[in-house]
């Protein structure tokens, strides 16, 4: 019998693209040598091009598939994408208590053009009740700002890394990907300031579901026994190589190959 691969639970909504969401975690996570567990927080209606209905699912019902993943097997880590309301970012941080496992928190508070996806109250539970469980938040530049709306628009990335650190986070990895610069810049931060950064030359195309993979790998990683830092950059080599191998299955953006390492193995 092959060894047991590390237990990762996720958190986060269903995308029928499979480009993001739950499926993403599910296929990065596999990809990555760990068993993933999910818990369905919304239901989408969404393709390539955006989303255009999201259904949350009940605050109970979340509870419900959280506890009987829990009462059964062993969890290595958490990654948590987006939640449908308050409730849920509550629960998670309920779980986030019990387990005492890495947590890694991508904050969803938009879509890739722009759906809002996150009222305030959700925001304000994200920063009140799971941040201070958090090992690694990972928001790209917008959502960096769309956190602290009572900053400056042009507050600093160090200023606003250190505001999540006060609030509770232990580290900070601000994606660089929505930048109008030649290269992105992923920059890791913790309490005494930038830990790393790394740079990685821009492609042409956008990408659906990129976030969703780099914070699912880096639980992969974290729940393999990685060091914060070498799970960081590891997770940025292979997230670099699912967007080399992206294609576009719609009319919008394109889709992240995760399972990229299988494509020499087909018939």
């Amino acid at each position: 019998m092959s060894p047991k691969p590390p237990a990762a639970l996720v958190f986060a909504a269903s995308d029928p693209v499979c480009g993001a969401g739950i499926q993403a975690d599910i296929l990065t996570l596999s990809a990555l040598g760990c068993q993933p567990l999910t818990v369905v927080t919304a239901l989408t209606a969404q393709d390539t091009t955006g989303v255009h209905t999201l259904l949350p699912v009940s605050a109970d019902f979340v509870r419900r598939q959280a506890s009987s993943l829990i009462e059964d097997i062993p969890i290595a880590a958490i990654k948590i994408g987006l939640l449908g309301c308050a409730d849920h970012a509550r629960i998670a941080a309920g779980v986030a208590m019990q387990l005492n496992v890495p947590l890694v928190l991508d904050p969803v508070l938009a879509s890739g053009r722009g759906d809002m996806l996150a009222d305030d109250s959700l925001r304000e539970a994200l920063l009140d009740a799971l941040l201070p469980h958090t090992d690694l938040v990972t928001p790209n530049i917008p959502e960096a700002h769309a956190l602290f709306p009572e900053m400056p628009p042009d507050a600093p990335l160090p200023q606003l890394a250190q505001r999540m650190i006060e609030r509770g986070a232990r580290h900070v990895l601000i994606t660089g990907a929505h930048a109008s610069i030649p290269e992105v810049i992923n920059t890791l931060y913790g309490a005494e300031g930038k830990i790393r950064a790394d740079h990685w030359p821009r492609l042409s195309n956008s990408y659906h579901g990129s976030g969703c993979t780099l914070a699912s790998a880096v639980a992969a990683f974290l729940a393999r026994g990685y060091s914060m830092e070498a799970a960081v950059y590891e997770a940025q080599c292979y997230v670099s190589q699912t967007l080399r191998h992206a294609h576009h299955p719609g009319r919008g953006q394109a889709i992240p190959n995760r399972l990229f390492a299988l494509k020499d193995h087909l018939p």
